[in-house]
């Protein structure tokens, strides 16, 4: 098996390759059939990286209750997320998120406006296989934005030669009452490859005992997506296509002055995301030749129950990758050129950040030597950015200058495994980041609706660059796994949004140098093999150095976390059932007392902790798989809790709390055709 550490995986990574369901493709030959064309999959691959990287399988996916996909991988240890009501969530890795985190869907990373704090991921999670979570700088792959780390997620693996295979789901949620249908259809034929989905969802107001029904808080979303393709001796040339539409309500948090009960809204969203890829791959010698270019446009229209728009970007994204890998003997390099254009426009009536054009541009090469006990890996990137933003004349006034900047950025990555034995597993990594402002933190100047701020951008901001060293310590044993990882962090000219008058909502962008420590640890007991007892801690320290007390930390440092499960599988493998299994789990969220105090801009938030229970089964019948059924119960007794990282927790009053007690019912049945 050819492994490529992670340094030497070049930015926006693709589809996976069964490589037996190429025609004509004789593996005994080429020594390749466990080869993945994509990012770091599996646990092997995880093994021998040299920076940290969860791995969530698609059984993990399947068995957990979410309202979208950055809400699934979220009790990872070590992610956390920034909410607005149920429906929009934002990635946060250790203590970092924004346009610090890549996400990379369809092999090309995600691009539609995700400055915002109200502005999620525009992704259909029932389209979603399995994801790969890397923690750390990876600007090495994907170039600036990549500063915190990568969500790679990964589409269902191509169907062996001469199978064709349809799939029905189903999930309700009965808090929000949240309808979830998907249908599939994969295949591959004679080399022909496909696979298409339809996913619709409905999701009402969700509700906890202290605020009642949060008015404004329901969602409705509907995606297509497809790809046909052709796998062959040389290779595999796909094309992908998908469309997603999500209507979400915003939350004002309006309540009555004699009951205190929440006002209904009228504010919501509408964003269309649509997406063309052309994905391919040659095998060239001992290596692979990997060429992907792919088109976004998304478009974002916020309204107040008017007809017409308020806010209305559009936003038009090219994005382009060409490197070839090669491996021999013990030897693996890598090199190539990624980069991305975009036009962002403003149509609507009112404005918050001017339209731009942007182009950018990033070369890198790297190298990974193994040796019996050791691997080691390293590799430069040099990018380069162009920004032009346009002038703006609104009633008369001068809304939006017109003005243009230019970002370089040097970075890199050395990192080395050491396989004490075949229990003990050390890493090491030292990883240098970078990170150009984005248009929201250079030019905005407007209101923001849904995060309750008037935001002020600064022309005057310098890219941020990142000092990332990363210690991990990996154990395995029969009984006993356990994994231990810590970093420390330096970061110039960080930037964040601080209230600039504790009587206003007007926020602006400033930069200083900050420093974040921390790690996660993990540990699973499993004294046989039935059970498991899981347990892992997260902690994030993040401070500006050389500020005052009441400015010391960052804003938006998720709180000490710890998560334990307690899982007992019921049946393994039984006549009628299999995959049987029942858990209990406790989210515990410590006191978060450090808070970014400067002009009001944060508040403390007590410690608080969530039960949740969950069963599930495979049914079968004439030893084949006929359905996947998933019971969970989260938040079972029904606290009222407001998570540090929700926006809504600084609605006007005391702020609203996060959903209440959440029943799911998940069916999964799969149709062999």
């Amino acid at each position: 098996m050819i492994l490529l550490s992670l340094v030497c995986l070049s930015a926006p990574v693709s589809a996976q390759i069964n490589v037996d369901s190429i025609e004509g493709f004789d593996p005994h030959i080429h020594h390749l059939q466990e080869v993945t064309v994509t990012g770091l999959t599996g646990t092997t691959r995880a093994n021998h990286s040299p920076a940290p990287i969860s791995v969530i399988p698609p059984r993990v996916l399947q068995e957990t209750s979410s309202a979208n996909i950055i809400d699934a991988v979220a009790h990872q240890p070590g992610v956390a997320q920034i909410t607005t009501g149920s429906g929009i969530s934002k990635p946060v890795i250790r203590g970092l998120g924004y346009n610090r985190i890549v996400t990379v869907n369809d092999g090309i990373r995600q691009e539609g406006q995700q400055w915002g704090d109200e502005h999620g991921i525009e992704v259909d999670a029932q389209s979603v296989h399995s994801v790969e979570i890397l923690k750390g700088p990876a600007s090495l792959m994907y170039g600036s934005d990549a500063m915190a780390g990568v969500l790679v997620l990964h589409e269902q693996p191509i169907l062996p030669q001469g199978q064709m295979r349809a799939t029905v789901g189903g999930e309700y949620q009965t808090n929000n009452r949240l309808w979830d249908y998907t249908v599939d259809f994969a295949g591959n034929k004679g080399g022909i490859v496909w696979n298409w989905r339809w996913s619709q969802k409905d999701a009402g107001e969700y509700k906890n005992k202290r605020d009642g029904k949060v008015w404004g808080s329901q969602f409705r979303e509907q995606a297509l997506t497809g790809m046909l393709g052709l796998n062959r001796r040389w290779g595999y040339s796909h094309l992908k296509f998908s469309t997603y539409h999500i209507t979400p309500g915003l939350v004002e948090g309006e309540r009555d002055e004699e009951t205190g009960k929440l006002l209904p809204s009228e504010a919501y969203q509408k964003i269309y995301h649509t997406k063309l890829v052309s994905d391919n791959s040659f095998i060239l010698g001992d290596g692979s030749l990997k060429a992907v270019i792919g088109y976004q446009q998304n478009r974002r229209k916020e309204f107040e129950g008017e007809e017409n728009p308020g806010l209305y970007f559009r936003l038009h994204t090219v994005n382009y990758d060409v490197h070839y890998t090669i491996a021999r003997e013990k030897w693996q390099w890598a090199a190539g050129v990624s980069g991305m254009w975009q036009h962002s426009e403003n149509l609507g009536e009112e404005f918050l950040i001017p339209s731009y054009r942007l182009f950018d541009i990033g070369a890198f090469a790297s190298v990974t030597r193994n040796f019996d006990r050791w691997t080691l890996s390293g590799g430069l990137r040099f990018d380069h950015r162009h920004l032009h933003s346009y002038a703006l004349v609104d009633d008369g006034e001068e809304r939006f200058d017109d003005f243009s900047r230019n970002f370089k950025g040097l970075t890199g990555s050395i990192g080395a495994i050491y396989r004490v034995n075949d229990q003990w597993n050390m890493r090491l990594n030292l990883s240098h980041g970078f990170r150009a402002p984005n248009l929201s933190e250079l030019g905005s100047n407007g209101e923001h609706e849904g995060t309750f701020r008037y935001e002020i951008g600064n022309h005057d901001l310098s890219p941020e660059r990142s000092w990332q060293f990363d210690l991990g310590v990996d154990y395995s044993s029969r009984i006993l796994s356990a994994q231990l990882s810590l970093f420390a962090n330096h970061i110039s000219n960080y930037i964040f949004l601080q209230r600039l008058d504790a009587n206003s909502n007007n926020f602006q962008y400033m930069a200083g140098d900050a420093r974040l420590w921390g790690g996660e640890v993990t540990i699973d007991l499993h004294p046989i093999e039935p059970l498991h007892f899981e347990n892992s801690f997260s902690y994030v320290n993040a401070v500006q150095l050389h500020q005052p007390s009441d400015s010391r930390y960052l804003p938006f440092t998720p709180a000490p976390r710890w998560n334990s499960d307690l899982r007992y599988d019921l049946i393994p493998n039984g006549r009628v059932l299999s995959n049987t299994y029942v858990n209990l789990g406790l989210e515990c969220y410590l006191h978060q007392s450090h808070v970014h105090t400067a002009n009001a801009t944060e508040t403390e938030t007590p410690s608080y902790t969530l039960v949740n229970l969950s069963v599930g089964t495979d049914i079968k019948w004439n030893d084949r798989k006929v359905a996947s059924v998933f019971l969970t119960a989260t938040n079972l007794f029904d606290r009222a809790y407001q998570s540090h990282l929700s926006r809504l927790k600084y609605a006007d009053g005391p702020g609203i709390c996060n959903m209440g007690r959440n029943f799911t019912v998940k069916v999964l049945v799969p149709i062999a055709l």
